[in-house]
């Protein structure tokens, strides 16, 4: 049985610089998987927080109709922030019938809402400044006025007073705070509308 073996001449040797090279070049290849690896990963953590914080925080919605015209309008994009506690003249979104309405506050539990043939409104007695209206109207009103808000209600009513569906009917009635998707505080789209919702 005959063993070959081969002599290793230092020609056939690599030079130290080209063994340095091969070094340099598959510590980089690490170090480029690893930070690949960790980009990765950050992206996913900050994706995951991202949906996250918009759906248990900041819901981001979209406006269909024209209710709420002149304030948003239909395709607006808008954010709502998660609340409880909402005050007169607040634009808040909520669950109505499998749909999210966005609507005005004008009252809450307790108050007395009554409203005059001109669309004037009147919360305890006072008349309310409505300066995003451009227009008031009665509208489509079944409710017997002075009305009060049943306990853990709001009422709520579209800026587009003549076609607005809300509070007034019985068909939405008072919105119950279980309801609440959130208050709209800011309008994302179109850029030209980008700003706070007032």
């Amino acid at each position: 049985m005959s063993k070959s073996a081969r002599t290793i001449r230092l020609e056939d040797l690599p030079a130290t610089a080209e063994i340095e090279q091969e070094l340099k070049r598959v510590i980089h290849k690490k170090n480029y998987a690893s930070v690949l690896r960790s980009t990765i990963y950050t992206l996913i953590t900050v994706s995951a927080v991202a949906v996250l914080i918009a759906v248990l925080l900041l819901p981001v919605l979209r406006i269909y109709g024209n209710s709420m015209s002149p304030t948003l309008s239909e395709g607006n994009i808008v954010v709502s922030l998660k609340g409880s506690r909402f005050n007169t003249g607040d634009v808040i979104a909520f669950y109505y019938n499998n749909k999210i309405l966005v609507k005005r506050v004008i009252a809450n539990t307790g108050d007395w809402v009554d409203i005059d043939e001109d669309g004037n409104v009147y919360v305890n007695n006072q008349l309310i400044d409505e300066p995003y209206l451009t227009e008031k109207a009665f509208g489509e009103c079944n409710i017997d006025l002075p009305y009060q808000v049943p306990e853990s209600r709001i009422f709520v009513m579209g800026d587009n007073r003549s076609v607005s569906v809300d509070s007034r009917s019985t068909a939405v009635g008072c919105v119950a705070e279980e309801q609440i998707v959130g208050k709209i505080v800011f309008n994302l789209w179109p850029f030209s509308e980008f700003g706070k919702v007032q």
